[in-house]
Formats: structure tokens, sequence, C-alpha cells
């Protein structure tokens, strides 16, 4: 039930995401089209050359080798898939259950055990290591106590994502004592601290604070800069802590670690005073600082805390120390991905008009995103034409963006954890400059508004926020979990309106994308009979609500195809031959690509979902129950 797809999807990314010792010039991984028989695996080998034969298969393949939680012959099988790259949490959790159940253990036992053999500092190592580490979190407390010991066991092991599993295992588990009493030299101390970042913050108990603060006396840098990454994430007393982060600033071999702690506070927890005592250093900072080091990370970070500071002085300190700013240094807003969200973390802000400002969009999600700036009540006419312009290129040869009047500017695709940098005047005439994702269908989600103002400084004194440009009145609510719901179901889904739910349905424009008694999009599951599909399991639909990836339906799994000329194509595959592979790029599409055979270097099937996340995350609780009662209602 999306607003919008994921198509774009960055080839190298899922790529890393299987092994491709099988891949050459073939394609990595098979369509709905293609007819790919189970291989097969002699589970009666020596382990190392089981291993080798699992190894040498792609995700898919992987999942069509024969397994039943009947054999202790499976554990290899079961283990690969536990601790490959790019699979999706149901068959880790699959995985998991028939691993306990072999070795007559528990789902702890095997995470440990499956973190310990999870090996690599690539990014799809670690990005599995945290997948694992996040499953281990999510089992019951009293499950981590009857653990305790092999937790403590474990915060000494050579491998730092299970130190810090243990560490987080610990917190979570209410032995807060037994993890410091372990934390009994400086890297276990760092360990301790940045397991703090795995533990949800409501979770995180008021004496680890005490302890976090302790270590900002320590000798060791890096204890007293984990100490200081703690403190930013612990939600306790966060004006203090914004306080004593401020008083670091001076130290050069901290100041870096003080910075970005400082910005992970709310502003509303920012003492004025000292968010003025602040400001004078960081201007006076950006002045000594040599020019070229001005384009560093680190100095962007230190301008955008300076930025947010100026609100703490009145508009005529706040002019004299951007006029000093100016000198050394032009606007900088950071914008970053929301990995999975398919949105941008930051909703609006506001420049002077006429004066030059550089946006860096920090792409943190898994897929490519741009971003461009558009003329006020432009955004979806532009979005729409960007679509037209497809991936070709428009203006300035950048994919997606339409040569219109209407488009001031714009950023390339920015392919996974990578950075762009757009410098401009910003325009001479006030009002509200929407900025948006022009990537098919993202638009109706990713997108914020730039606000020109006159005199920004006095703007600054009582900020207005920008009207939605599309419309929507809603904000946030929560970051709903299908534990939220667990006093809900199936009961509270009784006595609800079928009128109400369908009005959500239609609000959160899942019919763009999903068929209802054969109406809407055709590049997601119909919906119509959902509920019989998860025999009435009411949980079951939530969760694919909620946690879209947690089970990917094959026949709506997201292809990506790499072209022998460098060309990356993302879609559903909707038809095969020898000869041609037919996708569909977009829900708007009205025919599918058709892509010659002998042009495809590799194709692979990703293991996310085509479904951002966060969908629900701007509607209550009784209206999610609503959207639920409302397709539960659809058996009927």
């Amino acid at each position: 039930m999306a607003v919008a797809l994921a198509f774009g999807v960055l080839y190298q990314t899922a790529l890393l995401a299987q092994d491709h010792s099988q891949h050459g010039h073939g394609h990595g991984t098979s369509s709905p089209a293609r007819d790919v028989k189970p291989p097969k695996v002699f589970l009666d080998k020596s382990p190392r050359i089981v291993a080798y034969q699992l190894k040498r298969l792609d995700n898919e393949r992987l999942l069509m080798v024969e397994r039943a939680d009947s054999d202790a012959k499976y554990v290899p099988v079961y283990t690969a898939i536990l601790t490959r790259a790019g699979m999706s949490p149901q068959y880790r959790e699959e995985a998991v259950a028939a691993l306990a159940k072999i070795k007559q253990s528990d789902p702890v036992e095997v995470l440990l055990e499956a973190l310990a053999e999870v090996d690599g500092t690539d990014r799809q190592t670690q990005r599995t290591a945290g997948e694992l580490a996040r499953m281990v979190l999510q089992q019951p407390q009293e499950q981590l106590k009857e653990h305790s010991a092999q937790l403590i066991a474990a915060t000494e092991s050579d491998r730092s994502i299970l130190r810090r599993t243990a560490f987080a295992a610990l917190l979570t588990a209410g032995s807060v004592q037994q993890a410091i009493t372990q934390a009994d030299d400086a890297p276990a101390t760092v360990d301790l601290l940045r397991s703090l970042r795995l533990v949800p913050q409501r979770q995180i108990e008021p004496s680890m604070r005490e302890f976090a603060a302790g270590q900002l006396e320590a000798d060791a840098v890096a204890v007293q800069r984990a100490a200081i990454s703690a403190l930013a994430v612990i939600p306790h007393r966060q004006s203090e802590t914004f306080a004593t982060l401020a008083a670091l600033f001076e130290d050069a071999r901290l100041r870096e670690a003080a910075v970005a702690g400082m910005l992970q506070i709310p502003t509303e927890q920012r003492d004025a005073a000292t968010a003025a005592t602040l400001l004078g250093r960081l201007v006076a900072y950006a002045e000594n600082t040599p020019a070229d080091d001005r384009t560093s990370d680190a100095f962007i970070d230190a301008m955008q805390l300076a930025d947010q500071s100026l609100v703490a002085v009145s508009a005529s300190e706040s002019r004299a120390y951007r006029e000093r700013l100016r000198a050394v240094t032009v606007r900088v807003i950071r914008i970053k991905t929301i990995e999975e969200e398919m949105r941008y973390d930051t909703n609006y802000f506001a420049v002077e008009a006429g004066r030059p400002v550089q946006i860096v969009l920090d792409n943190e999600d898994l897929m490519p995103h741009n971003l461009v700036l558009t003329v006020p009540g432009a955004l979806k006419e532009v979005a729409m034409m960007g679509l037209a312009v497809g991936p070709a290129g428009g203006w300035q040869g950048k994919q997606y963006v339409p040569e219109s009047e209407k488009v001031l500017e714009a950023t390339d695709m920015v392919p996974a954890h990578e950075q762009y940098r757009l410098t401009f005047e910003a325009p001479t005439e006030p009002g509200e400059y929407p900025y948006v994702c022009t990537f098919p269908q993202h638009w109706q989600r990713m997108y914020g508004v730039m606000v020109v103002v006159e005199d920004l400084d006095a703007w600054l004194q009582d900020p207005l926020p920008p009207e939605d440009p599309i419309g929507s009145n809603r904000s946030f609510v929560q970051a709903w979990t299908v534990a939220d719901f667990k006093d809900q179901l199936p009961g509270g889904l009784r006595g609800r309106s079928p009128e109400i739910g369908q009005r959500i349905f239609a609000e959160a424009s899942c019919l763009n994308c999903h068929k209802v008694k054969g109406d809407g999009g055709a590049v997601g599951p119909e919906l119509t009979d959902v509920y019989r599909r998860w025999k009435g399991d009411s949980v079951a639909v939530l969760r694919e609500i909620l946690d879209p990836s947690h089970r990917i339906d094959p026949q709506y799994a997201m292809h990506v195809i790499l072209t022998v000329d460098g060309r990356t194509l993302t879609g559903l595959v909707v038809d095969e031959d020898k000869d041609t592979i037919s996708i569909v790029e977009n829900p708007e599409a009205k025919e599918p690509t058709v892509i010659p055979q002998d042009d495809i270097e590799d194709i692979v099937k990703t293991s996310k979902s085509m479904m951002p996340k966060a969908l629900m995350d701007q509607y209550t609780q009784d209206e999610v129950l609503e959207l639920l009662a409302y397709l539960q209602g659809l058996q009927k």
C-alpha cells in the first residue's frame, strides 16, 4: 500500500547484496518468466565442501536448496541463509527458528553464533551484522537475562559488532551494572558507549548518562569521543548535555564529535544563553579556519550548528554574526535522505533573497535520489514532466529533470551513500519554493520547501512554517511497530467504519500501486483478498504495512538491470524470452520497457520492498486500525 514505489535501487548496492561468483555476462538471478531449477547441493560432503557449494549460489538459488528443520544436515543451509547479505527478514527469522529447533537451543544463542561468523568490513557485511544485532535486541527481555553469562563472554569477542551487540543486549535486559563492570579498559568502554546507539532510546536507563558523562574525564581521546556520541543519544537531561558538549568545543581533539553531538539534540532542549556563547565561538572558528578546510564535512556541520544558534541572539546581533560568516563561507543547508522511508530529513529551511546558498544532499538510502528546486506551486507539475523525461536526461542532461522554466536548480541522481553539493544564488523574489525528488512517484513523499525571505535574521526570530506544497495537513505521529498494536488486535477491528478506512486508503494513494476489486495499479499485489491470503491474521497483514521488507512476494520483486553500455534500469520483470526482457519501470508507465538480452550485462533481484517504510507514521493508531478493518472487510 505504497504512496510511492521505491523503484530506483543502485545497481552496485544490489550487486553487493549477493554472491556473484557465478556471475559474468550471464544473469545473476531469475525473473518470473525464467524457469530456474533448484540447484543440487551435496550436503553429505565435508563442511568445507558444503560451504563452498552454498557460497557459489546467489540468494535466489540458495533459497531453492532443500531444507527442513528436522535434520541436522540442513544446518549449513540455514546458517548460510541467516548470515547472507541481502536476505529478507522473513528468511532470517525462518533460519533462526529452524536452527534453534535442530540445535535444541533458542534464538539468542543462534544469533550470537551467527554474529560470531559474520566477518568483513565492507558495507554489506556490516549491514548484515547490524540486522542480526537488531534481531538479538528484539528478543524478550527475560530471554536476554537468561543468557547473561553468554552475553558477558561475548563482550570480550574479537568481533566488534558482536561485542557491541552483547553490551547493548545487557543494557536492554536491564543488566546495566553487569555491562559497566565488563567495561574494564578503554576499548571495552568504547564498545559499551557505542552500543547505546543500538538500544531503543526508551530503554536507556538514566544511570547510563552518569556513566557516559563520567567518561568525558577519561585519559583516552577515543573514550571521550565515544562518551560524547553516547550522551547525544541518551534522552535524559538533554539540556544539560548540550551545555556540557558546548563547553568541549574549544578542545580541537573533541570539537568534531561535540558539534555532531549537539546537532542531534532537539533545538528546544538547547539553552539560549549557552547557544549564544557557543555562536560567538563558532563564528570565530569559521574566521580562523583556512580556506582549504572550509569544504570539509566537519566544517559544514559546525556552520549548520552556527546557523541554528543564530536564533538564540537578537535580530541585530544575528545580522552582525551573519555578515561575519558571509565573509568566509556561504550559507550551507545539509539535507539527508532517510533510509527506506523515501523522504528527506528536512521539511523546510529559509534563505535570504538573492544571497548565495549551498545545499549538501547526503544520500543515506540504498537507492539513488535527486533534489529539484522549483518555482512556487510547481512541485507536482515538475515531477510529472520529470517522469516524461525519464532516465535519458533533460535539463543539463540530468535524469528525470525536465527542460522547464519552472525548474530553478537540480542535483544529479545521487547514488547510495554519496553526496552532492549544489551551490546557487537564492531567488530575489520572496516566497515558498518547493524542492522534490523527481524519480517516478517519489514526489508524493519526498519533498520540502525552501522559504525565501527578505530578512533572514528577522524571520528566525519568529519563523513561520510554510504551507505543505502538496496540500497535506498531516504531521508525524509515531514510528509505529507491530508491538504497538499487540493489545489492539484482533479485537480492535470490531465496530470500525468501512468509509473511514476507505478514505484513509485513498488518502495514502494506495490505489496507485494496488488493485482493489479490479481498480488501481498493477505493480503491487491485489489487496481484495489480502486477509484470505494471510488466513485472517491481522498481525501478519499489519506487519506487511509497517515492515514492508519483512516478506517480499517474488512476483513483485524489483530487479536491477545493468546494460553493457553502463545504463542502470530498475523495475518489475513482466515478460522474458530468449531475445528480450520487459520491465515496468514505474507505476505511470503505459508500456513496459523492452531490453534486448544481448544488451544486458547483469540482472539482480533486490531484497528490499518497493514499498517504503514509515507510510503510517503520520496516521494515528485508530486510523491504522480503520485501514486494517477496511482491508478485512474486503473479504466480505
